[in-house]
């Protein structure tokens, strides 16, 4: 049994206290979650938000995570922020590879596996983000999209090193459209992600492997997505900034 995560992408919202503020508010509206036996939670905000996040979740079941990272473990690289400064600073989680990076910020399927790596060698949890935009799905080229992306993400990857790895399946034409992939949808799509994954580390692995759905997820189809067997979590993003609602989320 394959225990979910519900994750929360920020995106370039929230200073460090909005985020205290946000904690304080979300805390007691999951004070009976146990992690143990219900879902995993993590909050990925901005950067400069980690440090007030990584305090305000302290002693609760809730763990941070940051948004991107840069393969390199130093250097000259301004602006960036290596695997293991994210780890000295408490996270346990990074996402990489959002639609959001590889549309504005140049991110391929190349430097996703690159940040892959890297994660996987701080010992973060990676949240692997593919999906298709709408171009694509109306051409119907999904299956080869999902195919292409999860290859090249898991390039030379083994599955030892993969363990903790979790793929976030978003359509790019349902990210803050309003428009949502119908729940057999997107069972279709983790479906293609899982068998790519058995290709790349074995059927062992790939029954194991965590496939998030992210795409204009909200409390009033949370519930509906979290019932298909094949997804086993949620990538929140407008969603997750208001404590009330991501709280419904939670407790779909």
């Amino acid at each position: 049994m394959r225990k979910k995560l519900i994750a929360a992408n920020w995106k370039m919202y929230k200073t460090p206290a909005e985020t205290r503020d946000f904690f304080r508010d979300f805390l007691p509206l999951i004070q009976n979650h146990d992690r143990n036996n219900n879902d995993e939670i993590v909050v990925c905000p901005t950067y400069l938000c980690l440090d007030a996040a990584i305090a305000a979740a302290k002693d609760s079941d809730v763990s941070i995570g940051a948004q991107n990272l840069y393969w390199e473990k130093q250097g000259a690289f301004t602006g960036e922020v290596s695997a293991a400064m994210l780890v000295a600073v408490g996270a346990t989680h990074v996402i990489i590879g959002h639609s959001e990076r590889r549309q504005y910020f140049g991110e391929t399927d190349d430097t996703v596996n690159l940040k892959l790596k890297s994660a996987l060698e701080a010992g973060l949890t990676p949240i692997v983000c593919v999906g298709e935009v709408l171009e694509e799905r109306e051409a119907g080229l999904t299956d080869d999209v999902l195919r292409r992306q999860c290859l090249r993400a898991f390039h030379k990857v083994s599955a030892k090193k993969a363990a903790s790895l979790v793929v976030a399946y978003e359509p790019v034409w349902a990210i803050g459209t309003g428009k949502t992939a119908t729940p057999q949808i997107a069972a279709d799509a983790h479906a293609i992600i899982r068998a790519e994954a058995a290709e790349s580390f074995g059927q062992e692995f790939a029954d194991k492997l965590r496939i998030l759905y992210g795409g204009s997820v909200k409390p009033e189809n949370a519930h509906s997505l979290m019932s298909e067997e094949g997804i086993d979590g949620a990538l929140v993003g407008g969603a997750s900034l208001d404590p009330k609602s991501f709280a419904a989320i939670v407790k779909y």
